[in-house]
């Protein structure tokens, strides 16, 4: 039966209820007493020298207050990467400054080249177009193929060839060799995953702020981790004591990944503030999103898979280009290396695994972290691979993966790619979504299909990710330049209310609901009387925010650890109070009882002791109810799962219509099943996008092509399907007090692979042979796909 409460409830979102009401408050909704405005200039061009600028004019120009250029901050730091590789041969990777203002050249189309503080927004941006730029262009480099070359210019002098890193991992290339030289079959693809702008609801926005009299700064950001904005920008980008400096992050309207990040609007706002010493409100338009937020994905990768006489793996090889950008963003150096490389074996027993990945600087908007960051690539490449080795030798798709998933019974697994899974049943999963997605219906639908001139077709995916960002340890061993540990304070008032301070940061997930959920389960408190507070700095210990559905894995953990604190400490004062020892009380349901009696004590009776300690042991207790705990787990979690796809492909024009979808996950333990469903129909969402719709497109010159949304063609709607989601395969994390995972990037990961199987599943089945279709798949590349085939 349901529960109705605590964890395994599907409680209603307490969020919603501001949200839906239009009394959210958001970083755009902050206006402060004085406040000025800012505006951005940003270069037309992807790659100029900058020969001179001309501010005269916007100096001069009605309500303007301030202007800045790259000369004037050339001292301030660049905006840090967070993540340090090291290329095969052990040298460190290139790692050009990132300034917040270009100084000297610009490299993207957007770059910010001047800042502008003016009285109203309008002034401040009509005072932008007033600066002159004299720009000597240069060729631009966007091709990452091409960008490697020789003669291809340099993005930057200080990184020749425009080669970041070339980083290789997983079993030595020579014995990985040797298992293909030995292999009955090998199958390649070479594939592309495309380029993606996040879009999240709420454009990016920042407000500077500066007191005088105490020297102490304010920053308002939308942002997932105001923690680790305080760290960079006050360390290692304007110098600002960390006891200075106060980073509020308010309602989120969604991040995707792309609010993760040190942005340099940021840093210029809290330094515009403290010259002028007046608020300083910076708010991005949606078409400067498009170049200005990291973007994601962009990889392009030969993989092979070699195979035995009898379907079973023997090793796997990758090769892939990753594009940065113009610049490494906050994590961009770690997505497609430990992000990426380390997931490479899949759900699957394959013994050699090797990975390379080549790092590419182009003149193009940054590239970090876009839900999944890594994995979705990871496993686009392993499941494509997979289904073209099932039609290459006339194999079940779905039987091929039985053969190869890593038995139940061999858990904990240490992959080739130096991971260990502490537990999954892969087996489970597929079965569950061959039953949920009525699979042996399937033949039917597609004879009805035909009827109508229609192909239909059916794909799956396996997949498996590493949530929880975690341990710092092992993080810290692989290059992370911070800890990845998590904090939380439980502080419980005299009339038995409960406030929860949390390092992390929710952008939509439902902490507020699913945190007081855990907290209500253990101390047997409504979840009314449960406050969760977050997103500044100024309450609660540092913690490191939200992305790698890392939440309640991480988070979650550090408020269970700081709960049991409290119910320790109360146990004392209720034995106390019954004239008992501690050891021989019991706490369940809210009650305290000494073991054996009917003596009991409710938790707010104890409560209101603790403030009130007339009949108290002073000698060996203080006062108060509050505790506090930090969480560095000792291993990532591994959620898994398969995902299904039905399609039906008109043959005339290459349309493609996503008819059903499914969804089996293993997320462990779960908190709020109706919030995990939410999060999975999210994410598939997001890929159904990506495989369908989405891509960013430059030109040669690196003019963003896709720079709107009459351009840049984002799902609606009616292009998704009902999604199916069941989540009842659990192996609970061995490894976190909760047992739990991680669901939040599971659907953008699963969906891509099964949806472009289940497209060239109906092209084959129609007569078509192709191999391969590259995202997105739009109706022109589907049609010229079946035309090249029966050329």
């Amino acid at each position: 039966m349901p529960k109705d409460f605590g964890i395994g409830a599907s409680s209603k979102r307490r969020e919603d209820v501001r949200f839906l009401t239009g009394a959210g408050r958001y970083t755009d909704d902050i206006n402060l007493p004085g406040q000025a405005y800012a505006a951005i200039l940003r270069s037309p061009v992807a790659h100029a020298r900058i020969n001179a600028l001309d501010t005269s004019a916007a100096r001069a120009a009605p309500g303007v207050l301030l202007v800045l250029t790259g000369a004037d901050v050339e001292a301030v730091g660049g905006l840090p990467c967070g993540w340090l590789i090291h290329s095969r041969d052990g040298s460190p990777m290139k790692e050009p400054k990132h300034p917040i203002l270009a100084h000297g050249k610009v490299r993207h189309v957007g770059d910010p080249v001047a800042l502008v503080v003016a009285e109203t927004y309008a002034q401040a941006r009509d005072a932008a177009e007033m600066i002159e730029m004299d720009l000597a262009e240069l060729p631009a480099v966007i091709d990452m193929r091409k960008a490697l070359k020789d003669g291809a210019g340099d993005v930057h002098e200080d990184a020749p060839g425009n080669l970041c890193y070339d980083w290789t991992f997983g079993t030595p290339q020579e014995e990985t060799d040797a298992a293909f030289a030995s292999a009955a079959h090998v199958t390649t693809l070479e594939l592309i995953n495309n380029r993606l702008v996040a879009n999240p609801m709420e454009p990016r926005a920042a407000i500077g702020d500066y007191a005088r009299h105490s020297g102490e700064h304010t920053l308002y950001t939308t942002s997932q981790n105001p923690h680790v904005i305080r760290l960079l920008m006050g360390a290692f980008v304007l110098g600002i004591p960390e006891h200075k400096l106060r980073v509020v992050a308010p309602d989120v309207g969604g991040g995707f990944g792309t609010k993760i990040y040190h942005y340099a609007e940021e840093a210029l706002v809290t330094l515009a503030a403290k010259q002028i010493n007046r608020p300083v409100k910076w708010t991005s338009e949606r078409a400067e999103a498009f170049i200005s937020d990291a973007q994601g994905r962009d990889h392009v990768t030969k993989i092979e898979l070699a195979l035995d006489a009898e379907g079973k793996f023997l090793a796997l090889r990758t090769d892939t280009l990753a594009n940065m950008g113009a610049y490494l963003s906050t994590f961009a150096s770690s997505i497609p290396t430990y992000l990426h490389g380390t997931l490479m074996a899949g759900n699957y027993l394959t013994p050699k695994i090797t990975v390379n990945v080549r790092a590419v600087f182009t003149n193009t908007v940054p590239v970090d972290a876009y839900r999944g960051a890594g994995r979705p690539e990871a496993t686009y490449q392993l499941e494509r691979v997979i289904d073209q080795a099932a039609r290459e030798l006339g194999l079940d798709p779905i039987e091929l993966r039985r053969k190869n998933f890593i038995p139940a019974d061999r858990f904990p697994y240490a992959t080739p790619v130096a991971v260990e899974y502490d537990t999954g049943n892969y087996a489970a999963t597929m079965d569950k979504l061959v039953e949920i997605s009525d699979r042996a219906g399937f033949e039917a639908r597609k004879t009805e299909s035909a009827k109508r001139g229609k192909l239909r077709g059916f794909g799956v995916a396996s997949y498996i990710e590493a949530c929880g960002l975690a341990p710092s340890r092992l993080a810290g061993q692989l290059g992370a330049r911070a800890g990845l540990f998590e904090s939380a304070q439980v502080r419980v008032n005299a009339a038995g209310g409960v406030v929860v301070w949390t390092g992390t940061h929710s952008h939509g997930q439902g902490h507020e609901t699913t945190f007081a959920q855990v907290v209500a389960d253990m101390l047997g408190l409504p979840e009314d009387q449960i406050e969760i507070v977050h997103g500044d700095t100024s309450k609660g210990s540092m913690g490191m925010g939200t992305y790698g559905s890392r939440s309640l894995s991480v988070g979650g953990s550090a408020i269970v650890n700081a709960t049991k604190k409290v119910i320790e400490k109360a146990r004392k004062i209720a034995a106390h109070l019954m004239e008992a020892s501690a050891e021989d009380v019991a706490f369940e349901n809210g009650q305290f009882t000494v073991k054996g009696t009917d003596r009991s004590v409710a938790f707010g009776e104890v409560a209101l002791a603790a403030y009130v300690p007339h009949n108290y042991p002073l000698e060996e207790l203080e006062p108060g109810l509050e505790e506090q705990a930090f969480y560095d787990p000792s291993n990532f979690t591994y959620p898994a799962g398969a995902y299904a796809c039905e399609v039906e492909v008109d043959p005339d024009t290459g349309k493609v219509e996503v008819l059903g979808f499914w969804a089996a996950d293993d997320f462990g333990n779960v908190v709020n099943p109706m919030i995990v469903e939410g999060q999975v129909q999210g994410g598939v969402a997001q890929g159904i996008g990506q495989a369908l719709l989405e891509s960013c497109v430059y030109d040669e010159t690196g003019q963003l092509l896709t720079g709107t949304y009459m351009d840049y063609a984002m799902p609606r709607a009616t292009d998704i399907p009902m999604i199916g989601v069941d989540h009842s395969c659990q192996t609970p994390c061995t490894h976190n007090p909760l047992g739990v995972k991680g669901c939040g990037e599971a659907g953008a990961i699963g969906s891509p692979p099964a949806l472009v199987n289940a497209v060239l599943d109906a092209l084959n089945a129609g007569g078509h042979k192709v191999a391969h279709v590259d995202m997105p798949l739009s109706p022109a590349r589907v049609w010229a796909a079946m035309r090249d085939a029966a050329a």
